[in-house]
């Protein structure tokens, strides 16, 4: 599947002159510690990231090593993230450190292979890892960047968009080849304010004019 290029073009240019006023800042985007960041795409999964920062603060200053982490009891990192819900996240992410610590001596691997061996960690985390905290060319797919997509090229991704290739071949194909770390936050930031899933704010949006999906509402 090939995007038309002009489109894409199009595209990639209005994102980003979007992105350059509109960037969010939250505490896991002012570091490239891997560790800080594996954490927080942990904390990230299926949570907004407005509610995961306090918290993301709070597991930091408790946890702020991978040795840390990895020597606490289970049931006290589960008590710490229980706010967020979803306490598989906290088992996970304890095995994975602990994991860590005894294969990797405590050091983050900087390869995707590597990564999605860890308890919890799929093609998405390890991507974004990749891409935050090594500055790889890695394009990533959550629910913000999958809507955006399928919205303005008029694709129809599977039911789990997380393993669509349809919408992953989209999402490598609109991605710059440089400065892929701040393109991906840009596209989370702009379906976070703007290609909303409900009462998207089309009128106000910059890829109106070739959007496949204002068109259709038009």
């Amino acid at each position: 599947m090939h995007l038309a290029q002009a489109k894409l073009k199009w595209f990639r240019r209005k994102v980003q002159a979007w992105a350059k006023l509109h960037k969010r800042q939250f505490p896991w985007r002012n570091t490239k510690d891997p560790y800080a960041i594996l954490v927080a795409e942990f904390l990230l999964q299926k949570t907004n990231a407005p509610l995961v920062a306090p918290l993301y603060q709070a597991f930091m200053e408790r946890y702020p090593t991978i040795s840390t982490l990895a020597d606490a009891p289970t049931e006290e990192v589960a008590k710490l993230l229980q706010p967020l819900g979803l306490c598989f996240r906290a088992e996970r992410l304890h095995q994975s450190a602990q994991l860590l610590v005894k294969e990797y001596a405590g050091k983050i691997p900087n390869k995707e292979t590597q990564l999605l061996l860890l308890p919890g960690v799929g093609k998405y985390i390890a991507r974004s890892v990749c891409a935050n905290a090594f500055g790889q060319p890695k394009a990533v797919i959550d629910t913000n960047v999958a809507r955006i997509l399928e919205r303005f090229f008029g694709l129809q991704g599977g039911r789990v968009k997380s393993r669509c290739r349809i919408l992953w071949s989209a999402a490598e194909q609109v991605a710059p080849q440089t400065k892929v770390s701040a393109w991906n936050l840009g596209l989370f930031d702009f379906g976070a304010a703007v290609c909303t899933p409900k009462n998207p704010r089309c009128i106000e949006c910059p890829l109106r004019q070739q959007c496949d999906y204002f068109a259709k509402q038009s």
